[in-house]
Order: structure tokens, then sequence, then C-alpha cells
């Protein structure tokens, strides 16, 4: 019993898996946020040329 807590103690490949699941969700989170905000500029700019021409 004592060496299966021992193993289990000793034990980070739990740990890790968690870790580069975190790192995975911000990495999401800022590809989420940049294709956003991406999206934004461009919806704006063909707001704008759709202005420009409709103004010609």
């Amino acid at each position: 019993m004592q060496n299966f807590v021992t193993r289990f103690v000793k034990d980070e490949s739990g740990a890790t898996a968690i870790e580069y699941g975190l790192i995975a969700a911000l990495i999401s989170v800022g590809i989420i946020t940049a294709a956003g905000a991406l999206g934004n500029n461009i919806a704006n700019k063909f707001n704008d040329v759709s202005t420009k021409v409709g103004a010609a």
C-alpha cells in the first residue's frame, strides 16, 4: 500500500495534462479574440467601401 501511495504522489502526468490543457485554452481565447477584432475591422472596411461606392 505504501508503494502505491508513493507512486501516486510522484506521478505528475495528470498535472502535465492539465497544464497543456490550460495553455491550449489560453491560446484558443487569444485566437478567438484576434479573429473577432479582425472580423470587425474587415466589416468596417467593407462598409466604408460600400458607402463610398454608393455616394459616387
